[in-house]
């Protein structure tokens, strides 16, 4: 530290790396080295969720077809291309088909069963049950919610958090006296932030999460390292002001360049909001961008000895960047509108493996039809489709924000469409940058469990079927444990179910092609004139109005999935899997419900894991 406040600025300090002799200066220790060992702490409580998920990853990485699956989207198999091609999912609709008859039986002809008998398990997935099955008492306490849809897990390790930086900027020091110490505190989580708000998320690789669901942390990293300089911010100006030399040392070059890191961050936080992003979306990621460069420029040419910090920084940035750009593809996609579901589906016939069920990608329409500043937003969306099912990566992007009206719009060929690449009906083709695939189940396996419930809500059924469709593709290869698959989908319009009723069907066809059991569930929140049962749909699709009761239906796959286990050269039991996607409402629901699952029934089937991909992060 600086032996006058008048040598020291508002980020980093006149002259951190050299503390002074003074006894009256400050402490006698190196203020660098205690912000470099709360970094080492932070590393040693990474280091520990890898360890508690390490034995799961063994699991998943015994099969030599998961090295690689979920990193990169590649293209398959020709004949299966050619295959989804010939299909309906583009051609039905050029013979004049309507926009909501596209999926059609014979469009998915390329995914009927042939009459031959499921393959013998022989290639089983190992299963290891996740730490929230082996440690179901705290994982229930953990996972219940606590405060803004956080879980009182997240909340308890943003409070550690916050309570080691208050620690160090307080252990023989005072904030009034030595602003130098919050400017440390700063320094050492620029890498934090960092690594948090990278897509290709280094940390979440190594715990088995994914990056949307530590992006709570980012942000509240992002608020603290604010907070920390505006307090040494705060510090100086008032030691200034005691001094009578505020005028000259704010007009200082590196103090200068202080305030403009300090303005940054500043301006990050209150972009970054909940208000600004839902209102003003674009707004945020100007916001986010411009802070994101400006900040470490402005903090390196504030002080040399916050270099070494964000030069970490950048390193996680590059890499994830680098990444990025492997990940992603600039191609042409068929798209469709769906009016009773108010969806656009979009598909890629051409990448048709490389991800994993319940991943998803972000895309870019590049369009002059998406608006001045449409090509430059991104959107994640989750895939739709099994990898390897021969139809290629399917999306289906729910109506809501002005984004996806215009992408609805270009798909059904009215005000918003292209002129000319578009044929009766609205379907045609468009230029897309597609990036991922990203997050997904971790390291769980869904084909290592002995039953499987899906629960979606609205737009969340793509989890749904892609999770039901690769499960059921690998029971006929032999490939999984699952005897019971159910899924519950909540829509508010019975007669949206139409649309997919083809799908269903195939799902059913191959289904009984194997010895694992499969029931559709649809509830439906609006009244109906029509009755659901008499519309086209497949045998084993049930109706019913209102909401599901999630406890009853996962008590009867339970129950099913114990029934199947007690036949004759049955599997042992591997537990059941619950995946929900919807709305937050939806997912905290259903985290309620495992959470409550009576401990008989749960140690009877060898546990109940919750695999979630709710909409809001």
């Amino acid at each position: 530290m600086s032996d006058s406040p008048s040598n020291a600025g508002p980020t980093g300090g006149g002259d951190p790396g050299a503390p002074s002799n003074s006894p009256d200066s400050g402490p006698s220790f190196d203020p660098e080295m205690l912000v470099f060992l709360v970094d080492m702490l932070f590393l040693v409580a990474i280091a520990f969720f890898a360890l508690v998920a390490l034995p799961h990853a063994i699991a998943r990485f015994s099969r030599k077809s998961e090295w690689f699956q979920g990193l990169f989207l590649r293209k398959g198999d020709p004949e299966k291309r050619k295959a989804a091609q010939r299909g309906a999912l583009g051609a039905g609709l050029a013979y004049g088909a309507s926009s909501d008859d596209f999926l059609t039986i014979d469009s998915h002809s390329h995914l009927r069963p042939v009459n031959e008998k499921p393959l013998p398990n022989k290639n089983l997935p190992v299963h290891f049950p996740a730490w929230s099955a082996l440690a179901y008492p705290l994982a229930k306490i953990l996972r219940a919610p606590c405060y803004d849809h956080l879980s009182v897990g997240q909340v308890i390790l943003m409070t550690a958090y916050f309570g080691v930086l208050v620690w160090a900027s307080l252990f023989q020091s005072n904030l009034l006296t030595d602003p130098d110490r919050s400017g440390y505190i700063v320094m050492s989580q620029i890498p934090v932030v960092y690594a948090f708000a990278t897509k290709n998320n280094l940390i979440g690789s190594l715990v088995a999460v994914g990056y949307e669901k530590l992006n709570f942390f980012h942000r509240w990293a992002g608020r603290l390292m604010a907070l920390f300089a505006n307090i040494h911010t705060l510090g100086y100006f008032y030691s200034w002001a005691l001094e009578g030399s505020f005028q000259e040392n704010i007009s200082q070059g590196f103090v200068i360049w202080g305030l403009i890191a300090t303005i940054s961050l500043n301006m990050l936080v209150f972009l970054s909001t909940a208000f600004v992003r839902e209102r003003a979306y674009n707004l945020f990621m100007f916001g986010h961008i411009t802070g994101f460069l400006v900040f470490p420029l402005a903090a390196c040419l504030h002080e040399d000895v916050l270099i070494t910090y964000v030069v970490a920084a950048g390193a996680f940035f590059l890499a994830d960047h680098i990444l990025r750009m492997f990940k992603t593809h600039v191609i042409k996609a068929k798209i469709h509108s769906i009016p009773s579901l108010s969806l656009t589906h979009l598909s890629i016939p051409t990448l048709s493996t490389g991800w994993r069920a319940g991943q998803h990608v972000r895309i870019r329409i590049l369009s002059s039809k998406m608006g001045l500043m449409g090509w430059s937003e991104v959107h994640p969306f989750t895939i739709a489709s099994a990898p390897e099912a021969g139809e290629g990566l399917v999306l289906l992007c729910k109506k809501t924000g002005s984004w996806t009206k215009r992408l609805y719009g270009l798909a059904a060929g009215n005000e918003g469409g292209e002129k000319g690449s578009f044929g009766v009906g609205g379907e045609g083709e468009v230029k897309v940058m597609i990036e991922g695939p990203y997050s997904g189940s971790g390291h769980s396996v869904f084909a290592s469990y002995s039953g499987a419930l899906f629960v979606a809500g609205g737009s969340g059924i793509t989890f749904a079927l892609s999770g039901a469709q690769d499960l059921v593709l690998k029971a006929m290869a032999g490939e999984s444990r699952v005897k019971v698959i159910e899924i519950v989908w909540v829509v508010q319009d019975p007669a949206s179910v139409a649309p997919l009723s083809p799908l269903f069907h195939t799902l059913f066809q191959q289904t009984n092609q194997t010895s694992t059991t499969l029931r559709i569930s649809i509830f439906y929140t609006r009244a109906s004139f029509v009755d659901p049962s008499k519309t086209f749909v497949p045998p084993g699709i049930t109706f019913s109005p209102g909401r599901p009761k999630i406890a009853n239906i996962l008590d009867g796959v339970i129950e099913s999935t114990l029934s199947a286990n007690q036949q004759k050269g049955a599997e042992k039991l591997a537990g059941v899997m619950v995946g929900v996607c919807g709305p937050m409402g939806l997912g905290e629901q259903v985290r309620q419900v495992v959470g409550n699952v009576d401990p008989v029934r749960r140690e009877a089937v060898r546990g109940v894991e919750l695999c979630e991909e709710v909409f809001g992060w």
